[in-house]
Formats: C-alpha cells, structure tokens, sequence
C-alpha cells in the first residue's frame, strides 16, 4: 500500500470498535476467587443497609427530648447481634452497642463517654443534637441501587460489598484466549545459538505475551514459525480454533518473504484494518473471522508493542463491557521535541507531576528506529504527535496516552 492511502489513525480506530458486535463469554466464580476479574452483570442491592436505624458506637438509646430531664432509667439491654425488644418511652433509656438496632422510640445514642452510670440509672454529663450517631436506614445504599457497575475490575473494595451483600458466587467475563505467533528466518528462539550476524534473538511476540497477560488475557505462545507459507497457514488455522485472538507478528509488511498477507486473503475474513497512517505501526492489519480477531502487528518490538496498546487494548476493554477510547491525558512539555515522520507519531516519554503539573520529557528515551524496545523500560506513556505538527516547543500543552494495563 502507498503511504499517502493509509488511513487515518482515528479512522483506523473507529473501524475496529464499529466492528465489536459481541462481549466474551461468561462464567461463574465464587467472591473470594474473583479478584482481578471483570464484572459481566450491573451489582444491584436487593434491600437498604442498614435496613433499620442502627447505633454507629456503643452508648444509650434515648428520646433527644428527654435530655433535659437529666436522669433515665436503664429499661433495657441489646447486644449486638439482637434484635430491640423494648419502647423507650419518657425517662427511659436503652444501654445500645456499635452496630445495635436503635430501640423503637428512641431518636438519638448518647455515647458512654456523655454520661454517669448510677445503679439503674444514667446521669448526662454532655448533651448530644438530635439523631447523634444514629445510622439511617440505607446509609450504605438503598434497595435497588446499582452499587458496582458490569465493566468494572474487582478489586478489594468489590469483595467487600459483594460479601456484605450475602453473595456467594459473581459472574464475570472468561479471560480472553490470545495466541501469538511470530514468525520469520531470522529469528531465534529462547536459547538458540547465534550461527550468523545476519540473527537476532526474537522479543516481540514474548513482550506482546506479557502485554496480553497483564491484560489478564490467557495465552498461547506458539513456536517460532520459518517463512514457510503453507506451516503458518496450518499454525494459524490451528491458532483460530482454540483462541478468541490471534495475533502475529513479523510477516506482515512488503518484503519478498511476507506470505501474511496473502494468506489472511485466502482465510474467509471481513478486513477491519488495512494500514493506519501512524509510527510506528503504518502497516498494522487486522481481520475478522466470524467473532474472532486476527491482528498482524509488526515486526520490531516496539512497534509490535505500542500496537497491543492502541488496537488490541481497546478491543478487549470493549468486549468486556468497558471504555473503548484510549486512556489519555493533557500535559506540558518538558522541552522541545523535533518530529521525525509525517505520521501521527506515538512516542515513549516519561511523565512527571512537577511543581503540580503533568510535565512531559524525553530523558532516557533513545531516538532511532521502531526497533529500540529499551525506550519502554520505566514506566513510560506515549506522546501523540499529529501528523501536522512538525516541533512542539518547550510548554505546549500535549497529549498523552497512558500505558493502562
């Protein structure tokens, strides 16, 4: 393809999440075992908590008005755990507990702290207002209220709620099952002696790997495939058949060993991308066959990288119900950056919050080529650099994608 007909990266984009019809399948695990996993269903409370006024620390169950009397009997008991059996009515009091029910009649807790205990009687050292450290029916939340969202993340907090909710089991989406394959002469698998200068030991599809799996994504990492036409078209047959995703790299661009190409041709697919007009990754091509994805990254490892993160990111946030659109930020620059390509640019930086602004740099980060994986050492995000913009000088406001995993 010519460079001046690829398309635009926003386009490329739009194309892929107009192609989401589907989310990944689903299953069951119990609350404890969820952690990490995303939520498939909305989490609904089925009645309020607290469902009846309750003492929020351990002190007396009175009448606000009944302050002013100065004295109350102690009519009554309630651990916790029990349920109030008695009325406070006028003068009376009901010794209450951290998380008690409020006795009925009564409005206010007057702490243990408030008062003097006298036998059977208590004398208010410190008046207390009106409805003091009394819980209200539904404080936490109320009958039908959507307490955490389907798309959401489990975290500890989610536990929490779902076990005070009296949940046993929570459905959440299957991990999605990626397999990777890379292929080409050149490269060498883990171990492999160098024989020739020409080698180099592979990364990418090990890094795409990492990516996917931080992504809580279960993965297959198939074995490095020659340039041998008719053993990736097996391998990738076969990689269809068990995976949600395929993803490849290396074999994808122009060069006479590519066979990629015309192999995702043959292979009954509904094409999605063809190219986006980006650095790195211009010649990034992504396939669908029937509800699975086959993305053929390219070839150097940071390319390959930086892709996961714009396409294959988005895709899996979409189909388990989260935000399609890339996690971005404004920031400063933290010095000149002079473009080197006419292409929407993503570029590793570092940000920083300094003297309480985001501030972008480039420390660190080598210029070169899109084989330089080291510039995604650190934690970095990625400049976007419009294919307009030729410098950005030292202040301007930028934008920023985050590496959100």
């Amino acid at each position: 393809m010519n460079n001046t007909h690829f398309p635009p990266f926003d386009e490329t984009l739009q194309a892929l999440e107009a192609s989401i019809d589907c989310e990944f399948g689903r299953e069951n695990l119990f609350v404890a075992d969820a952690l990490g996993r995303i939520l498939a269903v909305d989490i609904v409370a089925k009645e309020n908590n607290p469902t009846h006024e309750t003492a929020s620390m351990d002190g007396y169950a009175i009448r606000f008005v009944d302050q002013q009397l100065g004295k109350l009997t102690i009519s009554d008991y309630v651990p916790a755990g029990e349920e109030a059996r008695n009325v406070v009515t006028k003068g009376q009091c009901v010794k209450t507990f951290t998380g008690t029910l409020m006795s009925e009649g009564s409005d206010t807790l007057i702490p243990i702290e408030n008062v003097e205990v006298e036998n059977d009687t208590i004398r208010i050292t410190s008046a207390v207002s009106k409805g003091f450290a009394v819980r209200p029916i539904g404080e936490n939340y109320k009958a039908g209220e959507v307490l955490i969202k389907k798309g959401t993340k489990i975290g500890f907090a989610e536990i929490g709620v779902m076990a005070e909710l009296g949940m046993v089991q929570v459905e959440v989406f299957m991990r999605p099952r990626v397999a990777i394959l890379s292929t080409g002469n050149e490269i060498l698998d883990f171990g492999e002696p160098k024989t020739s200068h020409a080698q180099i030991h592979s990364s990418n599809h090990v890094t795409v790997e990492a990516i996917l799996k931080q992504m809580h994504c279960e993965t297959m990492r198939f074995k490095l495939i020659r340039d041998d036409r008719a053993l990736i078209e097996q391998q990738l047959r076969q990689a269809l058949r068990w995976s949600d995703i395929v993803v490849t790299t290396g074999g994808g661009s122009v060069g006479d060993f590519d066979y990629l190409q015309s192999i995702l041709t043959d292979i009954k697919t509904q094409n999605i991308i063809d190219g986006s007009y980006m650095k790195p990754g211009r010649h990034i091509r992504v396939v669908k066959a029937d509800h699975k994805y086959i993305y053929a990254l390219p070839g150097f490892p940071y390319s390959a990288s930086v892709c996961t993160f714009l396409f294959i990111a988005p895709l899996l946030r979409k189909m388990r119900a989260q935000n399609f659109a890339l996690p971005t930020c404004k920031a400063y620059m933290g010095e000149a950056y002079k473009k080197r390509s006419k292409f929407v640019e993503f570029a590793a930086c570092n940000l920083r919050f300094t003297e309480g602004q985001l501030v972008v740099d480039l420390t660190g980060k080598k210029e070169g080529s899109s084989a330089i994986l080291n510039n995604l050492l650190d934690n970095p995000v990625l400049l976007r650099v419009e294919k307009d913009v030729q410098k950005i000088e030292k202040g301007e406001m930028v934008d920023v994608v985050l590496l959100d995993v």
